[in-house]
């Protein structure tokens, strides 16, 4: 699976997207940084369908900055006009630092204030407000002099200082969580809760309580999740692999099992996708413009 494609359902329409790594500094705090820009034809839209990593996103916009939740089902957005983003795919350490429940924020968005999250910091230092990290990322995404990479680069290292001054230290439960979070995305043979708590020397209800509070979503639906994003990608690159191997190959029961989950959280049947994505003209954006599009906010490919 590649970083660049793994939870887009529809990789052939996504226009332009940047996607950068975390900085070392910060690789225990953010996974990635993604960066749309578009330029879409009046009258027109892009829209993109992802099926989300479990994970919320901090995402600095044209008009302000947002906590997009973990989603629990497939969700897209339609982009219009001229815009970009900048989003930071959140590890699970560094999840508590915006909200205490991030199971409140599951399939939603909330706006940050300009003044959040300000405050006295755990080293009793101020901590930088919501509008700061605005103002910064927004001053090196429209710097008309430079080209993309260098822009993306200041965007993304302004990013990083924000958040490394907002979050100095990661606890060992922080840690602990990013650790359950990397098994479960990238072990194939972790199927059950059980075999993720085994494997890391916790009980199961620590599993529950970890992903509680850093995540969102119970550990069951991180690995389901993981499950539907290879389902995707194997109906994609593979056309004729069948629905009983393809649903053995990802521990489930049967192809019903796998038909079931699917259509709950992708809202269609994996014949239906398969079918949908082999046809002539599934590379071309829908609706879209003729400029720059792509979007990551609910933390899908992200």
């Amino acid at each position: 699976m590649t970083a660049t494609t793994r939870g887009v359902l529809y990789p052939a329409r996504l226009p332009r997207l940047t996607r950068l790594p975390a900085p070392g500094r910060i690789a225990s705090l953010v996974r990635w940084f993604w960066i749309p820009e578009w330029d879409i034809a009046p009258g027109r839209s892009s829209r993109q369908y992802v099926v989300a990593f479990p994970a919320s996103n901090l995402v600095v916009e044209l008009d302000g900055v947002g906590l997009a939740g973990p989603t629990t089902r497939r969700s897209h957005r339609d982009l219009r006009g001229r815009g970009w983003a900048v989003g930071a795919m959140l590890r699970p350490a560094a999840v508590p630092a915006f909200t205490d429940d991030p199971a409140a924020l599951r399939d939603a968005y909330r706006a940050v204030g300009d003044s959040e999250p300000g405050g006295t910091g755990p080293d009793g230092g101020r901590e930088p407000t919501a509008g700061e990290l605005h103002r910064a990322v927004a001053e090196a995404m429209d710097a008309p002099e430079e080209n993309d990479a260098v822009r993306h680069e200041r965007a993304v290292d302004a990013f990083a200082a924000w958040l490394e001054a907002r979050i100095p230290v990661v606890t060992e439960a922080g840690s602990t969580a990013n650790a359950l979070a990397d098994l479960i995305e990238t072990d194939p043979s972790i199927r059950r809760v059980e075999d993720a708590a085994d494997r890391l020397g916790l009980s199961v209800r620590t599993v529950q309580r970890l992903t509680a509070a850093h995540v969102g979503l119970s550990p069951a639906a991180m690995i389901r999740r993981r499950r539907l994003q290879e389902a995707a990608e194997r109906l994609r690159d593979d056309p004729t692999v069948s629905l009983a191997d393809l649903a053995a190959d990802l521990g489930y029961a049967d192809h019903a099992h796998l038909t079931n989950d699917f259509r709950q959280v992708l809202g269609v049947t994996p014949s239906a996708y398969r079918r949908e994505v082999a046809r002539p003209g599934a590379g071309t954006p829908a609706q879209s413009g003729d400029g720059r599009a792509g979007d990551e906010r609910d933390g899908g490919s992200r």
